[in-house]
Order: structure tokens, then sequence, then C-alpha cells
């Protein structure tokens, strides 16, 4: 029985090719509208982990279900409300995002009499109204990856797979991207997204699975991996719009409730350490706001979570 809300689940998830193992015994559940970042350096066995969920590949044992659904024995239902790019599929120069996109509807079974609104509705979504008939030939690499995220919103998916869908973008281009995934979360998806870049996982997602060499490290909400793997201490930046905090602010900060540290890492930026969770983060922020030191930013610390993750990476060698 297929469960009322999106689920991914990998069970005893195994794939060898001879000698190598690229999916090692990976046990994992994701459930519910949000997005959960993949997150593992090359080779890590991203690409493999999605290629198998998505029946382009084999596992060579355990199981792999979306919606409770078996994907190699039941692969019809299994697939049914999921749409996926993996790897960066390249659309023919000489076609149009609207000629490309309809081929690719006919191709899904999307029903003739709503093709076109299909169509004009992944467009809207991608922001490429204004490009529909233009020829694909002539756009950038970030453009050409919009058609290509366009493309998987022609059959309403409510699981989205993504295969590290920023590689090969200039910066402006992975910044246009990270924003179209952001946009994809609003309309309450399951988004399974891989990367190996920590920065684009923290800004984009709201959990985060790491995996190296085909074992899965851990799995928890990103605001909670910092807590977990560094002494149960949390790492904070916060911005100010102005280079207002002096000394007495400081002091005053350090003294918030499960504040173990403050130190400003210019003159608009500090860096604090806590120790608490999500809910004493909330009331750390509720405090800070409330001195009137003019915060506009509050995020965990993308270097604190880097310090977790090469720890992480560097047990598992």
């Amino acid at each position: 029985m297929a469960s009322s809300v999106p689920s991914i689940e990998a069970i005893r998830l195994t794939k060898e090719y001879n000698s190598f193992t690229a999916l090692d015994n990976l046990n994992l559940r994701i459930e519910g509208a949000k997005c959960v970042g993949f997150l593992g350096p090359n080779g890590a066995g991203k690409t493999t982990t999605l290629k198998i969920f998505t029946d382009l590949i084999h596992r060579s044992s355990g199981k792999a279900l979306i919606n409770e659904f078996d994907v190699h024995s039941d692969k019809k239902k299994a697939l049914a409300a999921v749409a996926a790019l993996v790897e960066t599929p390249e659309i023919y120069p000489s076609l149009t995002p609207r000629e490309a996109l309809m081929i690719i509807a006919k191709h899904r079974g999307v029903p003739s009499d709503i093709r076109n609104k299909k169509i004009e509705e992944a467009l809207h979504e991608v922001h490429m109204e204004d490009w529909a008939n233009k020829k694909v030939g002539k756009f950038s690499k970030g453009m050409k990856q919009r058609v290509n995220i366009a493309s998987t919103l022609l059959n309403d998916p409510e699981i989205i797979l993504l295969d590290e869908p920023t590689s090969g973008l200039d910066p402006r281009g992975m910044s246009e991207v990270r924003e179209m995934v952001k946009n994809l979360k609003k309309r309450k998806r399951l988004i399974f997204m891989s990367s190996h870049l920590l920065s684009e996982v923290m800004d984009v997602c709201d959990e985060a699975a790491l995996i190296d060499h085909g074992k899965l490290l851990v799995y928890d909400a990103i605001q909670n991996l910092t807590s977990r793997f560094s002494g149960g201490g949390s790492v904070l930046e916060v911005g100010f719009a102005s280079p207002r905090v002096d000394n007495e602010a400081i002091e005053t900060i350090r003294k918030i409730h499960a504040i173990t540290s403050a130190e400003m890492l210019d003159e608009r930026n500090l860096r604090l350490k806590f120790v608490g969770n999500a809910d004493t983060q909330a009331e750390i922020l509720s405090e800070l706001v409330s001195l009137n030191l003019g915060v506009n930013s509050f995020k965990t610390s993308s270097s604190a979570l880097e310090d977790v993750y090469l720890n992480l990476i560097k047990e598992n060698v």
C-alpha cells in the first residue's frame, strides 16, 4: 500500500561493479514535503543511488522504495509520482524550450488536452516564459538547466530527484538554479538533491544525508548536525545592517542564555557558539532582535558544518 506522505527509502541497498563497491548496505528513509541534500565528495555513491531509484541501473542487493513501492519489481507505480534530473541531459540546440518540453510531455504521457497548459506552468515556474520560443542553442548553461528543471515539472511530481543540478554552472547560473530549487519546495514536494557543495546544501536544503564510500554517515536536520558532532555545541553567524556592535553590546550578547562564546568576524558579522536545539536557537534570535542592534541575517555557520563533514569523512577513511 502506498503512503499518502511522499517517501523514498533505501533498505540495505548495495551496488557492486566487479570488485568495486559503489553502494555499501545503504539504509535511508526520507518522507514528507521538504528538501534533503544528499551530500558527499565526488565518487561517494550519490549518482549511483539516484540511478537505482530511477531504475537506470539495477541494484546488486537490497531494496529501493518510492512511496512504499519497489522501484525494480513495481516500477510503474513507484515512479508514477516522480520526476528526475540525473546527470545533465542536453537539449537539441535547434529546438525552443516549448518544442523540447512538448516532446518530453508526449513521451511522459501527459494528456494532449492539457499539454500546453502544463508546459506554460512549467515555464512560468522556472521563469523562462520570455525565452520559450528562442533556440536553446543560444542559451547559457544556467538557462539550459532551467529548461531541464522545467521538464521535471510536467507531470506534477510529488517527488523530485536532482543530481548535482548546479554542476558546471558559473556563479550566476548556480545562484539561479538554487533559487529554482527553493521555489520547487513551495508546492509541498519532496526534493532529494545530490551535491558535493556544503554551502549549496545549507542554502537550499532542510536536511542533509552525508555519504562517503557508498556508506551513509549521518542523516539529520542541518541545524542539528553541528550540535550532534561538535561536543553538543552549535555555531551561528549573525549579520548586522551597520557596524554598531561595540564591546559593551558583545558582553550583553554573551550573557544570553545558552551562548558560550561570541566573537566578531569583522565589523558587521558575529560568530556565536551555543548549547541547545532549534528551540534554543529561536530564543537566541528573539533576544538578539530585542537588543535593537540591526540584525539582518542569522544562519548556521558553514565553517562549522564543514568541520563536521570533514571530520566524518576522515573517520570513514
